[in-house]
């Protein structure tokens, strides 16, 4: 197996990454569809992204798609279960309470993200989501007196130090203790955004690593792989944990690169790597197969073809326009 990061193209992408940020709008997490108000205590902010973080995963499967219409608008994904948050945190703001938290089943989760049943989809892996949300309310009352923001308060506004910081604070509790630090490192760029959690150790900062930027990394050619594991992520053979935390990290690494040569801070660099996953590098419609979509203009990742396409592996090389690696058995 080969795993391995090319410096000289992720700082072609990089380069070229930098022309979406000029004009780039920065995303303050402040639209109450999904997030708590501009008024909200840091409290109550600390606690919604805690928890909402914590079950952000693998919400759409292989022909399940988690998605829904509420008042006439479509949510997908993380927009949906956002979107039941906020709307949760309006109907019944206790839920996000360590004591509350501590006895959430099963059938609280699967209540609350079908809308009372009243939607034609569910989570999956409901169990897993409510064992998560039990061991935060339970670690929260025990550890940190039931106040997520003395969480902040021990972290001094440090990432990363000798006595802790808030990555390694945050990996009590299980949702957060994925060795690449996908959630703790999206839970880091949401407080940061709200000003809950002044960093001070900036170069402590990496993209945190999920689907999208996997696909991205591999079809760039950023991240460079072996034959044999390029064929198994475009039969859809599941990935074992061990390779999946290999080609995660390296995929971690590789955009520590981009981020330097497009002088870009790594939490920006995610919001639009995802978008850009989202909007013109999709799973199964990439925009330089497809066409270049309203939503991948609006982002400027495209003008007649996609931006990366000078430098994209998978544009010359079809074999590397592969979905992201099949890993859906973990809560990371």
């Amino acid at each position: 197996m080969y795993i391995g990061v090319n410096f000289t193209r992720a700082r072609e992408v990089g380069r070229l990454l930098s022309r979406i940020a000029s004009n780039l709008e920065v995303d303050m997490f402040l639209d109450t569809d999904y997030y708590p108000s501009a008024s909200a205590s840091r409290r109550t902010i600390t606690a919604y992204f805690l928890v909402m973080v914590a079950m952000d995963h693998r919400l759409s499967r292989p022909g399940k798609p988690y998605e829904a219409v509420i008042d006439g608008k479509v949510y997908h994904g993380a927009d949906l279960l956002y979107r039941l948050g906020s709307m949760r945190l309006n109907d019944d703001p206790g839920f996000f309470e360590a004591e509350r938290l501590a006895k959430v089943t099963t059938r609280d989760i699967i209540d609350w993200l079908t809308l009372n049943g009243k939607l034609n989809v569910k989570p999956p892996d409901p169990d897993i989501r409510a064992e998560l949300l039990r061991d935060i309310g339970l670690k929260l009352y025990k550890l940190f007196d039931g106040d997520p923001y003395n969480i902040i308060i021990e972290s001094r506004g440090r990432l990363r130090d000798s006595t802790g910081g808030f990555l390694n604070i945050i990996k009590v509790f299980k949702a957060y203790q994925d060795p690449v630090e996908k959630k703790a490192l999206l839970l880091a760029k949401f407080l940061e955004r709200r000003g809950v959690l002044e960093i001070t150790d900036q170069y402590n900062k990496e993209v945190p690593v999920d689907n999208h930027l996997v696909r991205i990394a591999l079809r760039t050619g950023i991240v460079e792989v072996d034959d044999e594991t390029i064929e198994a992520i475009a039969a859809g053979v599941e990935f074992e944990e061990e390779r999946d935390i290999i080609l995660r990290f390296t995929t971690r690494r590789a955009y520590k690169e981009v981020s330097i040569a497009s002088v870009l801070d790594p939490f920006i660099l995610d919001d639009i790597l995802w978008s850009f996953g989202r909007r013109c590098c999709t799973r199964d419609k990439p925009t330089c197969r497809d066409s270049c979509r309203a939503e991948c203009i609006k982002l400027r990742g495209c003008n007649g073809g996609c931006i990366l396409s000078p430098i994209c592996r998978a544009f010359r090389e079809p074999k590397y326009m592969v979905p992201e690696h099949n890993f859906i058995t973990f809560w990371y």
